[in-house]
């Protein structure tokens, strides 16, 4: 994000970059880049501390135990699996920091509660009865054993660090023990990994938080970052009372289960944003997760919820379902109209500034001189960019003779004026019957 990056009222940018602008008109690689990329800050007990780490979906089902201390199905991770249902990345970031568990032979790889669980077993090696097998198990299975004949032999793993000092002798199991989690998490660890992320790129970022003062933490990240930086995302923050902008959705359902979050849906919305096609909305989807929601709603309650920006679930039959899929933005006006409360809106237009910002600052910043030519190029590359959207119906009635590509005010700016029709799912049917 080191270039320059957001909005502009004039042409008086200073670094070099994108800066882009969307209003509404007046009523009477350009390649498309993937969805899927999705940004978290947890309380865990295990993991790596100190830094974002990214995670795959893939790398996630197969090595859950090294990554978070648990296996894939356990309970303690519904929540990421609950992300991953339709993410397919997540930055991570482990909010605050724990004492690690250690014994006589080795100290856990992370703090956390999880490294009580690890113990060293000791035996004489079968075969060479001078040298050693250390194994290292996690509750009841064994994660790693090696033969040695000294503790400086021993080669760290992916649970424990050895120390090599120690003298080795048989034990029948040995616990690691004192590993603790953080004791409280505050709005400085929550500022830590806002500054840290920053310099990742995802499409949504996701906070459980039920307080309010660290959920208007993360509503002036996100418009900072949108509207300064040019970073198009959106954050899924639990019952924000007044954040009234399109990047910021507000889960309102609780999940009623004992020992999770009441939040706890914050992780299916964030995914479910994030793997959102560009051309598709979740507006009608099906929960799918493990969790027990709250869906005890009356139908004016569900009107006034969307009246006030609340992204809802409800019940349809034996399902629960989104009822909308939108965002907190509700002060329309004409230049930002109410086109830009539909997260599928807000999807298009990211994308197209993402899209465009990185066309622009790969191939054409530096690279091709600002002259008929060179503005005849980026138009060019804009058009087919804009022509995929519309091939997949994420836009529609794209007029290419709309779009302009001029020199600004200086001999190294470029003026871009375009127009799209940001095409949406259908949610409302109006019909008439007559009968003769």
């Amino acid at each position: 994000m080191a270039l320059g990056g957001g909005t502009f009222t004039s042409q008086n940018k200073v670094l070099p970059g994108s800066y882009i602008n969307f209003v509404s008109a007046a009523r009477a690689s350009s390649s498309l880049s993937d969805r899927g990329v999705a940004a978290f800050a947890l309380e865990l007990d295990w993991g790596e501390e100190e830094a974002v780490f990214t995670v795959h979906h893939e790398a996630f089902q197969q090595d859950s135990q090294s990554l978070f201390g648990y296996d894939y199905t356990h309970e303690k991770l519904i929540g990421i699996r609950e992300l991953f249902l339709n993410a397919r990345t997540l930055h991570l970031f482990r909010l605050g920091k724990g004492v690690k568990a250690q014994n006589t032979f080795a100290s856990a790889r992370y703090s956390g509660t999880r490294g009580n669980d690890l113990k060293i077993v000791i035996t004489k090696n079968a075969d060479n009865p001078s040298d050693f097998d250390v194994s290292t198990l996690l509750g009841n299975k064994k994660v790693d054993i090696q033969t040695v004949s000294s503790a400086t032999k021993l080669i760290n793993n992916d649970f424990v660090q050895f120390k090599t000092g120690a003298t080795l002798a048989v034990s029948a199991g040995v616990p690691l023990t004192g590993g603790t989690n953080a004791s409280s998490i505050t709005g400085d660890d929550h500022q830590t990994f806002l500054d840290k992320i920053e310099a990742f790129s995802f499409h949504t970022l996701g906070c459980l938080t039920t307080t309010e003062a660290v959920k208007a933490l993360y509503t002036a990240f996100t418009k900072r970052l949108r509207e300064d930086i040019g970073a198009k995302f959106q954050t899924v923050l639990y019952k924000v009372n007044s954040a009234d902008y399109e990047g910021i959705i507000s889960v309102e359902n609780k999940v009623t289960d004992a020992g999770v979050n009441e939040s706890s849906l914050v992780y299916w919305v964030t995914g479910a944003e994030a793997g959102c096609p560009v051309n598709k909305s979740n507006t009608n989807k099906k929960y799918d997760g493990e969790f027990t929601v709250d869906v005890n709603y009356k139908q004016m309650q569900l009107q006034d919820a969307l009246k006030a920006g609340k992204f809802i679930f409800h019940r349809v039959g034996d399902e629960v379902r989104v009822l909308e899929d939108i965002n907190t933005f509700v002060s329309f006006t004409q230049e930002k109209n109410d086109d830009f409360k539909y997260n599928q809106t807000i999807r298009v237009l990211d994308q197209i500034a993402n899209d465009i910002a990185v066309l622009f600052n790969t191939r054409y910043l530096g690279k091709i001189q600002n002259n008929p030519s060179g503005r005849i190029g980026f138009w060019n590359d804009i058009v087919k960019h804009h022509q995929e959207l519309e091939q997949i119906q994420a836009i529609e009635d794209f007029n290419a003779d709309l779009v302009t590509v001029e020199q600004g005010d200086s001999k190294k700016s470029v003026v871009v004026s375009d127009a799209v029709t940001v095409t949406n799912a259908m949610a409302q049917l109006y019909m008439t019957v007559s009968v003769k």
